[in-house]
């Protein structure tokens, strides 16, 4: 798959919002359930759709509060990682929470939310502990039908993503040849 990017945060006084068109790969990955909050959430346009080399997507909602160009810090991020194997945590002060039936973790005094469910692991970055809350338990998937606010799948076993290459990793497939057919 290309890498994905749009940022409207070259501005930091006007940014724009993210056209439906480029949500569309999004809702086409077949690949993992990627995790958004609508269009708009809680007054917060989606100003910057991303997908990093390792296959996270990130959505970010509302202006920037800090940053210009190549840097953005939004009031509200949610960030999908197919790497289910990756539990972050480290020396920074955490506490155990439940989100729609699943174990999950709240941390920086409840500003992020780690959400292991399924095969991903989504993760809720606000301004405000009360914004992530409200996002973790309405965040839905774009690329699948799912109702806001129902339990999340339970947390699978290693899927094993991080030990497949990365598309940048692997060779490029050759041209197809015209006139020449499998069979």
């Amino acid at each position: 798959m290309p890498a994905l990017g749009l940022s409207a945060c070259a501005n930091t006084l006007q940014d724009k919002r993210v056209t439906p068109s480029f949500l569309e790969p999004l809702v086409m990955q077949s690949e993992f359930p990627v995790y958004w909050l609508g269009g708009t959430f809680q007054g917060f346009a989606i100003i910057s759709v991303t997908r990093d080399p390792g296959g996270a997507y990130t959505i970010k909602y509302g202006n920037c509060r800090q940053g210009g160009e190549n840097v953005c810090v939004t009031p509200l991020e949610i960030v999908t990682s197919p790497d289910n194997s990756f539990q972050p945590g480290g020396s920074t002060p955490q506490r155990r929470i439940a989100v729609r039936g699943v174990a999950s973790l709240a941390a920086q005094g409840g500003k992020t939310i780690e959400v292991p469910t399924g095969k991903v692991v989504v993760n809720i970055f606000a301004e405000r502990p009360a914004l992530a809350r409200v996002a973790a338990q309405a965040m839905v998937t774009i690329n699948a039908m799912q109702l806001s606010g129902v339990r999340l799948p339970r947390t699978l076993p290693d899927t094993g993503f991080a030990q497949k290459p990365l598309v940048s990793q692997q060779p490029p497939r050759p041209p197809a040849q015209p006139g020449i057919s499998g069979g």
